[in-house]
């Protein structure tokens, strides 16, 4: 852990902005990546010791996951793009405000959800997400483990941003990393030799997720930083918790919408293509996570960077810290473009090497539900642009975009036409929709800024 200093703040307002972006957004990225080793690692150690019904379990509960998830980034992204503006503004006194009230939340809204999960859990799977009888026993011993540790799983996540915002990105990344191998270690050993099948992979994601927040929560209460939790800043104010729900209003609708979407997914997969199909969609969504995650490491470095500098109204800095951070998301997903458009059954692969229906359905999906993935990094940066500067409701329409307006009615309305085949196409044409939406958006706001920077 690296010492904290008055430069490990202000120099985000000084340092050139592409070794800014670097420095913030590698550890974000090789964090997220090894981050999404959460996500994908169960599905393989199932797809290998349990069988494809095992991945089929595990794919139908990522809603409830999702929304979990949800709810950690609904406070933690909302509490750190506030905290970030605070610092650039020089209102440091509210930073540990700030802190506090996120911990206090982060406590209380995933808690909230978790207790409601359990007690309608039969109700949630059989009636809300649809399993089958063949899957449901898989899908309740993954979730009902999840839901034990899922206290841990959003209170880490959620205050581990801090500790970017704070001037330490590598001290970030290292916290995911140490969750993620402790994962990687416990799932062979629960699945291949305890044989807890499913709940195995669950046990070894939640231990791993608290190792993870003990960490981070160290980090706040040792010598090397300043900030720290502090009891009286958890009381909680109906101002300063209204700012952070606000902010992280968008994001939080993101990743509901996500979750909402893999609902109606699921259950249209099992229409047109039975449990297998659905299996198949879960192997596709773990490996577009790989493209996912990084991008969202990028959002995440160039967050700070961005909020500091419109707080010291210093709009230029702003606009070129986005511009690169585009650029360098675009480049990136297009290679992951190439790659899974040529060599599908190599990633389809790692999850069950064997040929069959889900080779086959996943193949298929994989190149399908990728056909425009170079415009996603342009329309993913520009919605948490708008989280960055603190205009929650731009960010919210373009962070439902994909899903809401586009996505959810084509899932709906191509497969009446195209069968299982419009399934997969209507992820594509979403993606192509909710960029050009973003472009008009952004374009406004750019121009916004050109003009602020005049003035100053």
């Amino acid at each position: 852990m690296g010492k904290t200093d008055a430069h490990s703040t202000d120099r985000i307002g000084t340092d050139r902005i592409g070794k800014l972006l670097f420095d913030f957004s590698v550890p974000a990225i090789v964090g997220m990546l090894v981050n999404a080793i959460y996500n994908i690692v169960d599905r393989i150690y199932v797809g290998r010791g349990v069988n494809p019904l095992g991945i089929a379990g595990v794919s139908l509960v990522m809603p409830v996951v999702l929304f979990l998830i949800a709810s950690s980034v609904l406070i933690g992204v909302g509490a750190n793009s506030l905290f970030s503006i605070r610092l650039g503004q020089g209102r440091k006194d509210e930073v540990e405000k700030i802190m506090g009230h996120a911990f206090a939340l982060l406590f209380l809204v995933p808690g909230i959800v978790i207790v409601v999960c359990l007690i309608f859990l039969d109700d949630i799977l059989l009636n809300i997400l649809g399993a089958s009888e063949a899957v449901f026993p898989y899908a309740k011993d993954y979730l009902q483990v999840i839901l034990y540790g899922g206290i841990f799983s959003a209170m880490g996540p959620g205050i581990n941003h801090f500790i970017r915002s704070d001037g330490h990105p590598k001290t970030s990344m290292l916290t995911q990393i140490i969750g993620a191998v402790i994962n990687i270690i416990l799932d062979p050993i629960f699945i291949f030799v305890f044989h807890w099948g499913v709940a195995g992979a669950a046990w070894a994601t939640i231990i791993s997720q608290f190792i993870s927040f003990v960490w981070v929560t160290g980090y706040f209460n040792s010598r090397f930083t300043t900030l720290r939790f502090r009891f009286r800043a958890m009381k909680l104010e109906l101002r300063t918790t209204f700012q952070i729900l606000a902010i992280g209003f968008a994001p939080f609708t993101m990743q509901l919408a996500i979750g909402l979407v893999n609902i109606l997914l699921n259950r249209t997969l099992f229409t047109y293509g039975g449990d297998i199909a659905v299996a198949a969609m879960g192997v596709v969504y773990s490996i577009l996570i790989v493209i996912i995650m990084p991008l969202q490491g990028l959002n995440q470095g160039a967050q700070p960077i961005i909020g500091y500098n419109y707080g010291a109204k210093k709009y230029d800095r702003v606009k070129k810290t986005y511009k690169w951070a585009v650029i360098y998301a675009t480049a990136f997903v297009s290679v992951g473009f190439i790659l899974f458009q040529f060599f599908p059954h190599f990633f389809i692969a790692i999850f069950r090497n064997e040929e069959g229906e889900l080779m086959d359905i996943g193949v298929f999906a994989l190149r399908r539900c990728t056909m425009f993935l170079p415009v996603i990094g342009f329309q993913i940066l520009s919605s948490n642009f708008f989280q960055s500067i603190g205009k929650p409701v731009q960010g919210t329409v373009l962070s439902l975009s994909r899903q809401i307006l586009f996505y959810i009615p084509l899932l709906i309305i191509l497969p009446m036409f195209f069968g299982i085949q419009g399934v997969f196409f209507a992820m594509p044409v979403s993606d192509m929709g909710a960029s050009s939406l973003s472009a008009f958006v952004i374009a406004r706001e750019m121009r916004l800024l050109k003009a602020m920077e005049k003035e100053t």
